[in-house]
């Protein structure tokens, strides 16, 4: 265990000095394996990891559900989204903000990336905010707390991933997910209407009107169809959400086809940005192999096991101080390394956990709850000083507007998120209404 302890030390130390996560796990994970085994095993683990990750039918979800958001941000269904909310919501004060949720929550739906939606609703939505006389600290905060649905809202390729760790049922994570992705739609307006009532200064009260045109209209639909399609054919069981992101990806190049403005050059473009963030995810999954492999064999996850275990305390105490470490670890990792990292480490420790004779006492259940809570966890990390990596890349969207003045337009959108994360830990039916 001792070995273990080090090792992330020895982690977070190369991510403070700027090493990329994937490289300082894959550093750290082969010297502690190779210093506990030989150096024989620690590269046969390195090889065996990147070959299975490289190779695997079931990752090939996630390059295709990309290409799918991809293809959907070309086609203008992003714009679509903003207008139709920019029309139902500008007489209100604060409305251009609250658009922008709305719109990020659609667009959640059919692109699965929080980085990409947060920068593709910045372009469409700052340019209208800042002609209305918005203050840049809440319209950056809007779009950045908005753009974290894209992780939660189906289909997730962190949901994805957590599946594929746990071996859960995707299709019913990705229904778990729906609920308290609504909420946290409402919980972000509700953050928008606080603080403008607090401060009025950061809102006028209303905005010019944006009439919603027939293109728009298709937009929305596309947008509701294709979500229809994806949920329906995985849950109904008519395809396995490998098939749904290949049918998903095929639907959305026919949908930029059809609203038109699809060139071979955005295609290529499209096609490029989805290999570049493919192989940054496949990087960082091969590195958290090998490390979490390095931490299981040094025996850390039965040494917390035994460790709660001997504590005797209520399982909802567990919870709580699990979800206490993943608001410090989201502090300083970057949401995928975070969950790579510790999913393999307390899965075991919250499946052998009682919570009682309620909706929690399926294991399936429990699985699939510790899933979302999961999720929301890292959604609030990446709104989350220092790091807060939707911060920043609103920050390279926008050079213009400082950190500091992102970071206090993101404090009552992180005030909402903690709020909805105990409410879904108290009311575990929520997150299982749907199942």
């Amino acid at each position: 265990m001792i070995e273990s302890l080090i090792g992330f030390a020895a982690l977070f130390g190369l991510v403070l000095l700027r090493v990329p996560v994937a490289l300082a796990m894959i550093m750290v994970g082969t010297a502690g394996f190779a210093y506990m085994r030989n150096w024989s095993a620690a590269l046969n683990l390195l090889g065996g990891a990147a070959f299975d990750t490289s190779l695997s039918f079931t990752l090939s979800v996630i390059p295709l559900f990309i290409f799918m958001g991809n293809l959907l941000t070309i086609s203008g269904v992003s714009q679509s989204l903003f207008s139709t909310a920019h029309h139902l919501l500008h007489r209100m004060r604060g409305g251009l903000a609250m658009a922008s949720i709305v719109a990020c929550g659609g667009f959640s739906a059919v692109c699965g990336s929080s980085l990409a939606t947060a920068a593709t609703m910045s372009k469409v939505a700052m340019p209208s905010m800042r002609k209305a006389g918005y203050a840049d600290s809440l319209a950056t905060g809007s779009i950045a707390a908005g753009g974290t649905l894209g992780i939660l809202i189906p289909p997730s390729v962190i949901l994805i991933i957590y599946g594929l760790i746990t071996e859960a049922d995707i299709g019913k994570l990705f229904v778990a997910g729906v609920i308290p992705g609504l909420i946290g739609v409402l919980f972000y307006l509700a953050a928008v209407y606080t603080a403008v009532l607090l401060k009025p200064q950061l809102a006028p009260s209303g905005a010019e009107d944006h009439q919603v045109t027939r293109r728009d209209r298709l937009g929305v639909l596309a947008v509701l169809g294709l979500f229809i399609v994806i949920m329906a054919g995985i849950y109904g069981g008519f395809f396995t959400p490998t098939e749904a992101a290949g049918i998903g990806a095929a639907t959305a190049l026919l949908i930029a086809v059809l609203m038109g403005g699809l060139t071979v050059g955005k295609l290529f473009r499209a096609g490029v940005d989805c290999a570049k963030t493919t192989a940054m995810i496949f990087a960082i999954i091969i590195g958290a192999e090998v490390f979490s492999n390095f931490v299981s064999y040094a025996g850390l996850p039965d040494a917390i096991l035994d460790w709660v275990t001997s504590l005797d305390v209520n399982a909802y105490v567990v919870m709580l101080v699990l979800v206490l470490i993943y608001v410090l670890l989201g502090a300083v990792l970057e949401s995928l390394s975070m969950i790579l990292l510790t999913v393999p480490i307390f899965f075991p420790l919250v499946t052998s956990l009682d919570f009682g004779s309620g909706i929690l006492s399926d294991p399936e259940m429990v699985v699939i709850w510790f899933g979302i809570i999961v999720v929301v966890v890292t959604e609030i990390s990446l709104i989350s000083p220092p790091i807060g990596l939707n911060v920043f890349v609103l920050r390279s969207v926008l050079p213009d507007v400082p950190l500091p003045t992102m970071f206090a337009g993101i404090l009552p959108f992180w005030v909402a998120d903690l709020l909805r994360l105990a409410l879904l830990i108290a009311v575990p039916g929520l997150c299982l209404l749907l199942l």
